[in-house]
């Protein structure tokens, strides 16, 4: 078992859930050295609700968004491993256990993820192929959209300083941007089993805040390739996928008429079409 384990939760006016997410972690089985909520600037009940879960400790931030929450929580984490937990989900009570007994038979591993159910609009409902959790080298199946949950991950702490942390300047998709900066450089651990409940459907979900989320995927995709880090291999497939991304924008737009989204994309394309690319 690890040395230390904390958790952090960033929330932003989802005192109706957050309750529910923190008696899952007190429900663990494994027991926890931190807690930490990280609230980006709610104007509800949070800071109330979370002063009734004694050890819980309060962060506030001036709304930032996810991205800096989860920074500033893992910053202020003191364990050697960090799980994440959004406010809306729950962990079920062994989820922690069975994570970390996994990882004592392939102890090489610095991330670790699981199978989660979804909830949609009160009824489960079973995700699409695209969507299956893998272990191992991951890196191109993470290329389409974001295959882990930040719920279902448990990493060290040194491998997310390592990796420079969630990237503040993408407003979404921020958690396809850090699994691809890690799975191009290190094989995943993957327990193949539900352990928690990913609640979905309501409205402050990013993807309902956010038109064509593709665009921060592309980003994401810009950034990776420019750092000059991947292989051969991965960088075709990170370039195909940017790529098809543009494509799918562009059709967007002009369906929608809007020529200035429509010739941005067409111009990156361009940027990026071609064998030497």
């Amino acid at each position: 078992m690890p040395q230390s384990v904390g958790v952090v939760i960033p929330t932003f006016n989802r005192a109706h859930s957050l309750g529910r997410a923190l008696d899952s972690i007190l429900a663990q089985t494994l027991p926890l050295r931190q807690i930490i909520v990280v609230d980006d600037g709610s104007t509800d009940s949070t800071a109330d609700l979370v002063a009734g879960y004694p050890g819980v400790s309060y962060l506030r931030q001036e709304n930032r968004g996810v991205s800096a929450a989860r920074n500033i929580g893992i910053r202020h984490c003191e364990c050697d491993w960090v799980a994440l937990l959004d406010s809306d989900d729950e962990w079920l009570p062994e989820k922690l256990q069975i994570q970390f007994e996994a990882l004592a038979h392939e102890p090489k591993h610095r991330l670790i993820h699981c199978d989660e159910i979804w909830i949609r609009n009160g009824r489960r409902v079973n995700p699409a192929n695209r969507h299956r959790k893998r272990g191992g080298w991951v890196f191109e199946h993470c290329l389409p959209l974001c295959v882990i949950s930040p719920s279902a991950a448990v990493m060290e702490k040194n491998l997310l300083e390592e990796a420079g942390g969630f990237n503040e300047q993408l407003p979404a998709c921020e958690d396809y941007d850090l699994w691809l900066r890690i799975c191009s450089r290190y094989p995943v651990l993957y327990v193949d089993r539900p352990l928690l409940r990913k609640y979905g459907g309501h409205a402050d979900q990013l993807s309902r805040k956010h038109w064509g989320m593709d665009r921060f995927r592309v980003q994401a995709l810009r950034d990776l390739m420019a750092e000059g880090t991947l292989t051969e291999s991965d960088r075709q497939a990170a370039l195909a996928s940017l790529r098809e991304k543009c494509r799918i924008l562009i059709a967007g737009a002009r369906k929608r008429g809007n020529s200035e989204v429509e010739a941005r994309y067409e111009a990156l394309l361009m940027q990026y079409d071609g064998p030497e690319a």
